[in-house]
């Protein structure tokens, strides 16, 4: 069984949120939506594990309905 990574694992979290946003910047709100949905599948495809993408997308549901019940 494959085990969704929790712990911080990015070498440069900062770098990486400023490049996210960097690549949103001048987007539309459809076309933004539409970039974080592709980047989701290429990375998902590069990752390649059922069990982990599962587990990935069970708990970003959960955070999301967790954080929107507390606002």
């Amino acid at each position: 069984m494959a085990d969704l990574q929790r712990l911080p694992n990015l070498e440069d979290t900062d770098g990486f949120y400023e490049a996210l946003i960097d690549a949103q910047r001048g987007l539309s709100e459809e076309q933004a939506d539409m970039l974080l949905a592709k980047l989701a599948l290429i990375l998902s495809n590069h990752i390649g594990v059922q069990e982990v993408l599962v587990a990935a997308l069970n708990l970003a549901r959960e955070n999301t309905l967790a954080r929107t019940a507390a606002a």
